[in-house]
């Protein structure tokens, strides 16, 4: 029987699957719709895709490394409840592997790649949501292939950093150490950039011109004004480069001063469970900096 593609239409809105899912149920069951949508729950994909206009800004972060390739991910679900379930964590985790053994260009690559189990990671997840019976999303993904190093740090899986960096003269327990408690001051202090120089002009004159037109200069000279804004600009600037921050665990020395003569920063992440998502924010950096102090 031919499936036109009004038939594949009907199933999606009757069942919320997916089109391809719907025209292979309808093909299955010879164009039968009843058939269909009971072959389409039988799968759980119905079940599935249905599920995927909720909102799902709850989850976790999840980090993996293998040698020097570093991954970084945000699964989303719908609750907490469900993000604290070990099958859900194991997910995260397994989709952390696929990233750094099948380098995915994008999404839609990394979906379309196969699982140690022999699924593809959409068919994984699929089954997950079937299971576990939430919106399950992957949201994000950062990769690392490293020359020397890198480095990760997750906490209670709501913010995750991945850093790559790179040794002065080798890798050892003290650039390790060192690379993972930078690891923990860029989740507490959450800075932008590496350095100064990849500040982008636009950022500093932005902040110039807020800074300028801020009432409490109003009255003063403009050569007075120049040079007080100049100042805050540099302050500013500072707080957002991760090298001229003050480390976390020892705050008279700046991370520029100790990495100095041991190692580089190459590159980093910073991944914070459902930032820019419809949810309340938790302040998870403020959490870090309390594990730090206790």
């Amino acid at each position: 029987m031919e499936i036109k593609a009004s038939m594949v239409k009907e199933l999606r809105d009757k069942t919320g699957a997916g089109m391809m899912d719907a025209k292979k149920a309808l093909v299955e069951a010879d164009g039968d719709m009843d058939k269909a949508a009971e072959i389409l729950r039988q799968k759980g994909i119905a079940s599935a895709d249905k599920k995927m206009g909720r909102i799902a800004a709850e989850g976790v972060v999840a980090t993996n490394i293998d040698g020097k390739v570093g991954a970084m991910v945000e699964i989303n679900c719908e609750t907490d409840f469900v993000a604290k379930n070990e099958g859900f964590k194991e997910l995260a985790n397994n989709i952390a592997k696929v990233v750094v053994s099948a380098n995915p260009k994008d999404l839609d690559a990394l979906m379309a790649a196969k699982c140690p189990c022999g699924s593809t990671v959409e068919e994984y997840v699929k089954a997950q949501i079937a299971k576990i019976g939430e919106k399950i999303t992957v949201r994000r993904f950062v990769r690392y292939d490293a020359d020397c190093c890198v480095s990760t740090y997750v906490h209670n899986g709501k913010i995750g950093v991945l850093l790559e960096v790179k040794c002065e003269k080798e890798c050892n327990d003290e650039t390790k150490t060192i690379a993972k408690d930078i690891c923990l001051h860029i989740a507490s202090s959450a800075p932008e950039f590496v350095s100064r120089d990849e500040i982008p002009a636009s950022v500093i004159e932005e902040e110039k011109r807020i800074e300028m037109g801020k009432e409490d200069l109003a009255k003063k000279p403009e050569a007075i004004r120049e040079k007080i804004v100049a100042g805050r600009i540099d302050k500013l600037m500072a707080q957002k480069c991760l090298l001229d921050q003050s480390f976390v665990k020892d705050p008279n020395q700046t991370v520029a001063e100790l990495i100095k003569g041991k190692l580089s920063i190459v590159k980093f992440d910073r991944y914070v469970l459902g930032e820019g998502l419809e949810k309340r924010q938790e302040n998870f950096a403020d959490e870090v900096m309390n594990q730090i102090k206790g």
